[in-house]
């Protein structure tokens, strides 16, 4: 747990000729990934702090920078820290021209007169002072150990300590999980929502009627049959979907999405802070959404029996699954049920009787109709992704379940099931035929990019495959030029063997980031032409701008003063909203590994099965079978002698005994400590 991945950014090092052209100072901005490690993105790239180089500045703050050879202790540390191998350059603050940080959240404690925040937040660097005449503690009656809000009023500064003043009282460390607090905090990640946002959201209504009444071209879809499949806690249902058989042999698939911007106006308060938040973010014991619980709960939310308004797809596809026509429209819908992932499960593999889900009697026939259709649909899809290339990952996700105090008691994990897979495709399908709508038009939105691989990242994975005995003939060669069907082959191959998880794991980290750009460049691993995120409006903002532009294309405006406005803003917004997902996504996964490590610092001594799927200098990651943890070997618990490591084998090999270590290898480990406030584990071997 807490295991850093190797970085494959595409950032740009200042180095060799272009040194000598460069100004004697740079503007960027700071990025700290942790105490005393940091790098600043500039428009000449994007350079490591020099160790002792951050001096007063803080994380996100635009800072000037000289930039230099790095000299002395630093150079040739590895990571992103001083002397990155390779770069030779690092760069020092020489002064901040714009404060990021204006508040943050902290731990309170009194330093005789004065008061002490700490902040949650440790890339802040510092702590911050209440003075003696400051009486905001006493007025909240803040004590000793309590969390606080606290706004900043004096930056640190070479001869200065840093000041703030406390703005609310959020609790007691019994009162509060400090670990997840500090998750939130270190990723910067909102928790409230303006007075503004909130005071708009107040004033919506649904008005489905008003709506069909103002708007001719809505279509009235309320008879039409529809139904939401999620998980069991799912609150917001933002998609809902139906389907029927042709005459022709063929089906109708209708996919119907929440339609948040008739609510939410450009520019308005909501809209503003969706997009600075950009996504909902899924912690391990809440949800942090991208709209105020009014909309995203309640006004936009397609539950069952009740009218909602929803931008429909309707799709034909022949006998064979592949698309016919497709035809989106602005819609009123009633959603006939509201169905979990299991019940759909139980009914699809003939485990829950006729009658057994929870529909109206006189639209029970046309909704197993529709899953059945959906399931036929499921697979035809399938195969047409894969016979053009796309690429399918086994993943797995493993969920902590938390009592009502927040403890872990246990561990889910949760893999793809035909219900999960009838739901995603029908929603690949609705995406990749919007963006399709919006390409062939060539309309300016935030399509859903995806580079194929470097070749270097790849080569990278081909020792691991070797040991694994997963290439074969030609194999290395087209896996290495970014063949879809070369890896298609490897992962196949590896299915049902004990590499299955190892080789998955490797190519999916070969990867490169699927990312938000303005014009359409395609989907690598679906293998599309062009793509888009268009069906989960209520918790990610890039649907908002593709439902925008698809109602301006609808409407004849594609060339129109809304999409002129829009597209003077999108390249910002696409990378804000890449950068944003980056975040939410690493928020996510820290809070889970918190919980995660909690639980095994409770099963100290256990002993587990698992597979290495990770190998470093300082020792070897293992994620079990039962729980997919994954913990560390210190290199020091594989035994007295020296372990060497090879770094291309990505193997550690004791000189004595030569006893080799490296990926897909099985072991036996016992649980030796766990560390949750860094979401960390240890384990040993057991011999």
């Amino acid at each position: 747990m807490g295991r850093k991945r190797p970085h494959h950014g595409n950032t740009r090092r200042g180095s060799g000729k272009g040194a000598k052209r460069r100004p004697a100072t740079l503007v960027g901005t700071l990025l700290v990934h942790s105490p005393g490690v940091a790098e600043v993105e500039t428009p000449e790239g994007t350079f490591p702090v020099a160790r002792r180089g951050l001096r007063e500045a803080m994380n996100g703050d635009t800072v000037q920078v000289s930039v230099a050879e790095a000299h002395g202790p630093g150079r040739g540390r590895g990571g992103r820290g001083a002397g990155a191998p390779g770069s030779g350059l690092v760069a020092y603050v020489q002064g901040v021209l714009v404060r990021a940080v204006e508040t943050f959240v902290g731990r309170f404690d009194v330093a005789g007169p004065l008061g002490v925040v700490a902040p949650l937040d440790a890339r802040l660097g510092h702590d911050f002072f209440v003075l003696p005449e400051d009486t905001s503690a006493a007025q909240l009656g803040v004590a000793a150990g309590d969390v606080v809000r606290a706004r900043i009023t004096e930056y640190p500064t070479r001869n200065s300590g840093a000041v703030c003043t406390i703005e609310r009282r959020l609790g007691t460390t019994d009162e509060l999980d400090l670990n997840v607090e500090a998750v939130i905090a270190s990723h910067g990640l909102a928790t409230e929502f303006p007075p503004s946002a909130l005071a708009q959201a107040e004033g919506i209504r649904a008005d489905v009627q008003g709506a069909l009444d103002a708007d001719a071209s809505r279509q009235d879809l309320r008879d039409l049959v529809c139904v939401t499949i999620d998980p069991t806690d799912a609150r917001d249902f933002d998609d809902a979907v139906g389907a029927r058989r042709l005459g022709d042999g063929g089906f109708e698939v209708w996919v119907h999405i929440a339609d948040v911007t008739h609510y939410v106006g450009w520019e308005t308060p909501i809209d503003n802070e969706a997009k600075r938040r950009t996504c909902s973010v899924y912690l391990v014991d809440r949800v942090l959404p991208m709209l105020p619980e009014r909309l995203c709960n309640d006004v936009c939310s397609l539950v069952p029996g009740e009218d909602r308004l929803a931008m429909s797809v309707r799709m034909r596809l022949d006998a064979r699954g592949r698309v016919t026509s497709a035809k989106a429209m602005t819609s009123a819908i009633r959603s006939s049920a509201r169905l979990t992932y299991d019940q759909v499960l139980d009914f699809l593999e003939g485990r829950a009787p006729v009658g057994s889900l929870p529909v109206e009697a006189e639209r029970e026939a046309a909704v197993t109709e529709a899953l059945g259709v959906l399931d036929q649909v499921r697979d035809l899809r399938q195969r047409v992704r894969r016979a053009r290339g796309a690429i399918d990952f086994e993943t797995v996700e493993t969920r902590m379940v938390l009592d009502e105090a927040g403890h872990p008691t246990g561990v889910q994990v949760r893999q793809k099931t035909r219900a999960t897979s009838l739901v995603e495709e029908a929603m690949l399908l609705a995406n990749e035929c919007v963006a399709d709508m919006l390409a062939q038009r060539e309309v300016a939105t935030a399509y859903r990019v995806h580079e194929s691989p470097a070749p270097e990242d790849l080569h990278q994975t081909l020792l691991p495959l070797k040991e694994l005995g997963l290439l074969e003939g030609d194999l290395q060669e087209r896996l290495v030029a970014g063949e879809p069907g070369a890896i298609q082959e490897v992962l196949a191959a590896a299915r049902g063997t004990r590499g299955e998880v190892l080789a998955s794991s490797l190519l999916l980290r070969a990867q490169k980031r699927a990312v938000y750009r303005p014009h359409n460049e395609g989907h690598y691993a679906l293998g599309a032409r062009a793509y888009c995120h268009f069906t989960s409006p209520i918790r990610r903002y890039p649907d908002d701008l593709v439902h925008r532009a698809l109602k301006e294309l609808l409407a004849g405006r594609a060339d129109g003063p809304m999409m002129r406005r829009m597209e003077a803003v999108l390249p910002q917004l696409c990378s804000t909203c890449s950068r944003m997902e980056h975040t939410a996504d690493a928020a996510a996964r820290d809070s889970q590994e918190v919980k995660m490590a909690e639980w095994y610092a409770g099963r100290v001594g256990e002993r587990a099965v698992g597979t290495v799927t990770g190998c470093e200098r300082f020792g070897l990651f293992v994620t079990l079978d039962e729980t997919y943890a994954e913990g560390l070997v210190p290199v020091r618990a594989l035994g007295a002698e020296w372990f060497a490591y090879d770094e291309a084998r990505m193997t550690l090999t004791g000189e004595e005994s030569g006893e080799a270590y490296g990926l897909g290898r099985r072991v036996v480990v016992e649980v030796t400590g766990a560390d949750p406030a860094r979401g960390r584990i240890d384990f040993a071997l057991v011999r």
